[in-house]
């Protein structure tokens, strides 16, 4: 990382780096020089394009969510299936991330401790993100298979041009709605992992899940934070941002337990369930 880099500068480095394990690896590198004092904060946010898009690798293709096939976990190619689609939401995933930043660390409601501890919540979340990817695929590898092997979905960045204007939409709909969701699905996913004989990729979703708890959290804290610098009540703001910005509405069950730990009362989104 060039020494006099600032941190938003170093954030759209990952978004611009396609090849799957060279953004993972920037993405850790510039988590570690952001946390070494290595990057400054920009002396002027430049403004992000709403309709800016990450580089993406050739593979995998990318196809409509209702054509990426259903595979049962009973046999290698089901759990290969299973372990492919947790790589690539961890992909795009950190994507997220720094786009978050590069987007939003400048926010003019925030001074500048807040807009640092912001930066600080979602670098930790983007290296997160990037080692889980790392698991992920070298799990893979592993069973013989790679990323990009099977056909994968852009939901998650229509998801990001959707919020792209506003801070507090993305928060709404990335970490509690996208990332609350996994806390729902992951126990199952390791408990049918541990059924089928593959504890090895049962350890990697255990790791993901209990990070994926902070993550939620930092969404939680900083969602609230806005809502207070607003002046804004909370649950309304997320219930209304939610049905702009997320389509299809949130689905049965949930993980109250989980999601109370990370600070998403079950008042704001059981509302929205079906």
């Amino acid at each position: 990382m060039h020494a006099d880099a600032d941190i938003q500068q170093a954030c759209l480095s990952v978004l611009e780096t396609g090849s799957p394990r060279a953004k993972a690896d920037r993405a850790r590198s510039v988590a570690a020089a952001w946390r070494e004092g290595r990057l400054a904060l920009p002396t002027a946010w430049r403004p992000v394009a709403a309709d800016h898009r990450p580089a993406r690798p050739s593979r995998p293709e990318l196809v409509p969510p209702g054509q990426v096939p259903r595979r049962r976990l009973t046999g290698p190619a089901g759990r290969n299936a299973l372990m492919h689609a947790i790589a690539h939401i961890e992909f795009n995933a950190i994507d997220l991330a720094f786009d978050l930043i590069a987007r939003f660390g400048g926010h003019g409601g925030f001074d500048k401790a807040q807009r640092q501890s912001l930066i600080d919540d979602w670098v930790g979340v983007g290296d997160d993100e990037a080692r889980h990817f790392i698991m992920v695929q070298d799990r893979l590898a592993e069973l013989g298979a790679a990323y990009g092997d099977h056909v994968a979905h852009n939901g998650l960045w229509d998801a990001a041009v959707s919020t792209s204007h506003d801070l507090a939409a993305r928060l709404a709909v990335a970490p509690l709605v996208l990332e609350a969701r996994g806390l729902d699905v992951t126990p199952g996913m390791i408990d049918r992992l541990i059924s089928a004989g593959d504890q090895a990729s049962a350890n990697v979703l255990k790791v993901i899940y209990e990070e994926e708890i902070a993550h939620v959290a930092a969404g939680a804290r900083w969602f609230h934070t806005l809502c207070r610098i607003d002046d804004q009540d909370p649950q309304t703001r997320y219930q209304t941002l939610v049905k702009q910005h997320f389509k299809g509405g949130l689905k049965l069950p949930f993980n109250f337990n989980a999601r109370k730990i990370a600070g998403l009362p079950e008042e704001y989104y059981l509302p929205l369930a079906h």
